[in-house]
């Protein structure tokens, strides 16, 4: 559990530190969750997490 505890912290660190990342994710997340809504009920939490996580990405690889 420490190791995923670590991690999770080294993202929020990642989202702290860049610039406009946090802003883009929330982006990103909401397209993901507005395409998702057909799926009922999971279909935009998923599409919301999946957008934000390409986000999040896509400036990883920026870096």
């Amino acid at each position: 559990m420490a190791k995923f505890d670590q991690k999770i912290s080294e993202v929020q660190d990642d989202i702290k530190s860049t610039p406009g990342l946090g802003k883009s994710m929330a982006k990103w997340g909401a397209l993901g969750a507005v395409i998702a809504i057909p799926v009922p009920f999971v279909g935009p939490i998923f599409g919301a997490a999946a957008g934000a996580g390409y986000a999040y990405l896509k400036a990883k690889k920026k870096i």
